[in-house]
């Protein structure tokens, strides 16, 4: 049982799997939120709820408001199941054909 909505505990949960490939192991994450592995690895399995305590320490981590990490702003992009976020999400790029004379296409920003 937790006291966040099963929308909030998958930005929690998107929010863990972003910083364990940040630190690279998920032993590393645990050491960092104070709590033990296995936790951890259940909360991130959706074995086990997220606890409000685990997302205030999940935040603190990741240095965002509470707010902003359950409503899904903190790593907009990110893989639910892995976490993973490419480097150019906030970029709004464009594609436009270049003449045929030219040397194909270019990105515009």
């Amino acid at each position: 049982m937790s006291d966040l909505t099963l929308t909030e505990q998958k930005h929690v949960r998107t929010a863990m799997r972003y910083l364990r490939r940040k630190m690279g192991t998920q032993v590393a994450l645990a050491d960092a939120l104070h709590f033990s592995a296995g936790t951890v690895k259940n909360v991130m399995d959706g074995t086990n709820g997220v606890s409000a305590s685990m997302a205030l320490r999940v935040s603190r981590l990741a240095d965002v408001s509470v707010d902003d990490l359950l409503a899904g702003r903190y790593v907009p992009g990110a893989c639910p199941r892995c976490g993973y976020a490419p480097d150019f999400v906030d970029e709004s790029t464009a594609v436009e054909a270049a003449s045929r004379m030219g040397n194909g296409i270019k990105l515009v920003k």
